[in-house]
């Protein structure tokens, strides 16, 4: 049996670690990433499996991407960071030889500024994946 929540952070976070997606230029970062530099236009990802699957390694969740941008620059800077995350996820399948996985419906929420940082505004993009191990 493979290690299903390893597998799962491995395959999403590679999109993030390819040469095309740091062609983008957007600053990216895992979830317990704290930020030190007030203002700075980033992503931080979190990976959330939560749902029942069809077997013991497979497995249903969603993948939420806090997206900060400068406060006081507008909502625009978010929504094209959003529509650039489509362009990789959006009804992509990603294949290895142990696991697929298979993104579906994406959304984006402008949530405000941020309460950590109130130099950042902070807009919440979600999309729901599934997750298959190869047996």
């Amino acid at each position: 049996m493979i290690n299903k929540y390893i597998q799962l952070e491995s395959d999403i976070y590679s999109v993030f670690g390819s040469d095309i997606w740091k062609a983008e230029l957007i600053k990216t970062y895992p979830s317990n990433f704290i930020p030190s530099n007030s203002g700075m236009e980033f992503i931080r990802i979190s990976i959330v499996p939560s749902g029942k699957a069809l077997n013991a390694i497979d497995v249903t969740g969603m993948a939420i991407i806090d997206i900060f941008t400068v406060r006081g620059a507008g909502t625009k800077r978010a929504s094209v960071i959003a529509d650039i995350l489509d362009k990789y996820l959006l009804g992509k399948s990603l294949k290895t030889d142990t696991s697929t996985v298979l993104f579906l419906n994406s959304a984006m929420n402008h949530s405000g500024i941020d309460k950590d940082d109130p130099a950042l505004y902070r807009s919440i993009y979600t999309i729901i994946f599934n997750f298959y191990g190869n047996k």
